[in-house]
C-alpha cells in the first residue's frame, strides 16, 4: 500500500484553499454584535399625548422635563432631542435614529404647536469643527516642491552647516 503524497506547493495550495473557506465561512456570520445606545430625551408616548394646544410652559415642563435646547429666538420653541447610535467595533459611532419633539408657543406662552421630527426631516450641523482653516494661497504639491528651490542656494546665510571645526574637539 503506497501513501499518497504531495509536493510542497500543492500542500501549501491546499492549505490555502482551507483558509479562504474557514474564512468566507465564518464571514458571513456576525461574530461582533453592535453596541446600541440612547442619548438625549427618553420619550414616553404618554407624555408626549398629555401636550395640548394652550397649555403653558410650566405645564410642559412639569410633563415633559427641562428642554434639551431652547430656541435662540425669545425662546418661542423648546426642543426635546433623543438620538440612538450604533457602535461597531472600533469604528466611529453611527447615529441611527433621531427624534426631536418641538414645542412652540405664542407670544402668550401657551403651546402653539407640537411638532415631531425625524433623522430624514434635517441634516446633522457640526457645531464644532475640529479642523482651522488656513489662510493665504492653496498650492498643489507641485507649486510647494517647485516654490521652495530658490530658497537654499545660499550656503552662508547664517546656518552652520554640520561637520565643520575639529572633530576631535569635544563640547
Amino acid at each position: 500500500m503506497t501513501m499518497f503524497r504531495l509536493h510542497r506547493p500543492a500542500r501549501a495550495l491546499l492549505a490555502a484553499a482551507g483558509l479562504s473557506a474557514v474564512i468566507a465561512v465564518t464571514g458571513c456570520a456576525p461574530l461582533v454584535q453592535p453596541v446600541v445606545e440612547d442619548r438625549g430625551y427618553i420619550f414616553d408616548p404618554s407624555d408626549l399625548e398629555k401636550l395640548q394646544t394652550g397649555a403653558s410652559k410650566e405645564q410642559v415642563r412639569t410633563v415633559m422635563g427641562s428642554p434639551s435646547t431652547v430656541s435662540t429666538v425669545d425662546g418661542e420653541a423648546w426642543y426635546y432631542i433623543s438620538s440612538r447610535f450604533e457602535t461597531v467595533m472600533f469604528y466611529r459611532p453611527k447615529e441611527i435614529e433621531r427624534t426631536v419633539a418641538a414645542v412652540y408657543f405664542d407670544k402668550s406662552e401657551a403651546v402653539q404647536e407640537v411638532a415631531y421630527y425625524g433623522l430624514e426631516d434635517g441634516q446633522i450641523v457640526n457645531f464644532v469643527d475640529r479642523t482651522t482653516p488656513t489662510r493665504g494661497k492653496e498650492l498643489t504639491i507641485l507649486g510647494q516642491l517647485f516654490g521652495n528651490l530658490g530658497r537654499f542656494n545660499n550656503p552662508g546665510a547664517g546656518i552652520p552647516s554640520v561637520g565643520t571645526g575639529d572633530p576631535n574637539q569635544r563640547r
